[in-house]
């Protein structure tokens, strides 16, 4: 138990820390704590499609000597962290959602985040749920089934990162590494009270590289805008397997937190110019958006100035499910997600030429934003304009377009740019569902971006509300 009277698997990784350096608590303890709610909650979620309770116990352990001996192993020692099952992992098979990767083999190489959070202590308790290969915007798959939310079950939690945010949001491990390459971190972030970052493109390395391209993006999952940074920081800098890997960063993430958005100049825009918004998730947003003139900053409403660009980034999208299913026979296909199956069949009858259209979008889209942040230092929207559906949909009931990005306006444009991109819990809907707000900058502004989310959650508390599946 830790001395505030709540048990260890509430804590932040940033709380965890300080407990273990003063000797307030052990990994061990904090583990355990971390097993136990992992045990009662996740049959209610399915946030977790692999525990591995005796490998998470024993890195505590070794941690636990280590923080005894006072020489700690980097930034995350004995930090309790979860995997989306989209990483690899060395020890643990990489399913993907999927029936079509294999449960057994030999499992000997963690992709580069996952080796970064291992080489600096963290303790991993296991893999978390994904849709089929991470192709939408729900977490359900033929796999591993469909997750919950943790503010009412039966709920989506969004994805393709909704394992990991529902495991976060009910201290099933104060950190989780996620993937976004249309929304997947901040979607759900934003269906479950949680805070997320899809860093700038090559921020973070990853390897083996994504069918989906230079869409997807691995980022922090965590509750405070403090644990993103301090995870981003260890995920940050090159690996020589990511040839599109950022030289590793001239400061620390953590350490900028402390610059706050007083003179910032931070634009406001509602609807992007082309998105219709639930009026109560309206509402929110705007009382939102009145905190940032609190702290200082200049704020104005500005919209960016570009078409919705959801034709083309399906395209690109679609190309890349194409690529992931190109060598699977029709019996296998039978056994996968239809809608993925279908998406990726439209995917591989588009022509080279349609293909590089999109990516001509694309780069003009890149080229307009890097113009709009001459100006402002910052942007202001909803992170999603609805809150979260029942879940096993890929859309909410009545929606005539089939398909995720048909709810999700704000959030795949900035994965076409390459923009660093923030979800921060902003206020609830009468029903007790989340909001979220997202934060964006030009490329390279990780610390910019975390500094506002953090200036953002000291001012206000919707990051501390915890699910009533808690208190149950």
């Amino acid at each position: 138990m830790s001395a505030i009277g709540t048990t260890a698997a509430d804590l932040s990784a940033t709380e965890l820390l300080a407990a273990y350096r003063c000797g307030g608590l052990s990994p061990v303890e904090a583990t355990r704590d971390t097993l136990d709610r992992i045990e009662q909650l996740n049959g209610a979620v399915n946030a977790f499609c692999l525990v591995d309770e005796a490998g998470a116990l024993a890195a505590a352990k070794e941690s636990e000597q280590r923080w005894l001996r006072g020489a700690p192993q980097g930034r995350l020692d004995g930090v309790p962290t979860s995997i989306k099952d989209i990483l690899l992992t060395i020890g643990w098979p990489t399913r993907r959602g999927s029936r079509t990767t294999p449960a057994e083999g030999t499992f000997d190489v963690d992709g580069p985040p996952v080796a970064r959070v291992r080489e600096h202590g963290a303790v991993l308790l296991g893999k978390t749920t994904t849709p089929e290969l991470a192709w939408k915007g729900v977490t359900d798959s033929p796999l591993t089934g469909a997750t919950g939310n943790p503010w009412d079950p039966a709920l989506t939690a969004g994805g393709s990162s909704g394992g990991s945010a529902a495991a976060v949001a009910l201290g099933m491990g104060a950190l989780s590494l996620g993937t976004d390459g249309g929304g997947s971190v901040r979607i759900p972030a934003a269906f479950t009270g949680t805070t997320a970052h899809k860093p700038t493109y090559g921020r973070v390395p990853h390897h083996p590289a994504s069918p989906f391209g230079t869409l997807a993006h691995v980022g922090p999952m965590t509750r405070t805008a403090t644990d993103a940074a301090l995870l981003l920081d260890v995920v940050s800098g090159a690996d020589d397997r990511d040839p599109w890997a950022l030289a590793p960063p001239t400061g620390r993430f953590t350490d900028a937190l402390a610059g706050g958005v007083a003179g910032l100049r931070i634009a406001v825009s509602p609807t992007l110019g082309y998105a219709t918004v639930d009026p109560e998730v309206a509402a929110a947003f705007e009382a939102a958006t009145d905190v940032f003139a609190t702290l200082g900053a200049t704020v104005e409403f500005a919209d960016p100035g570009f078409a919705d660009p959801v034709e083309p980034f399906e395209v690109l999208w679609f190309a890349g499910a194409a690529k992931t299913i190109e060598h699977l026979d029709a019996a296998t296909r039978a056994t996968m997600d239809p809608s993925l199956v279908e998406i990726a069949e439209q995917g591989a009858r588009y022509s080279a030429v349609e293909y590089l259209t999109a990516m001509a979008v694309r780069n003009d889209l890149g080229t307009l934003m890097g113009a709009f942040h001459r100006s402002y230092d910052l942007l202001l929207t909803p992170t999603l304009p609805i809150a979260a559906f029942p879940v096993g949909l890929e859309v909410p009931s009545g929606s005539a377009p089939p398909r995720w990005t048909s709810w999700t306006p704000f959030t795949y444009p900035f994965n076409m740019t390459q923009q660093p991109a923030a979800s921060v819990p902003c206020g609830f809907t009468a029903s007790g569902l989340p909001v979220g707000l997202q934060i964006v900058g030009p490329r390279l502004a990780d610390a910019v971006v975390l500094a506002a989310a953090d200036a953002f959650q000291q001012a206000t508390d919707w990051h501390r509300r915890r699910p009533a599946l808690l208190a149950s």
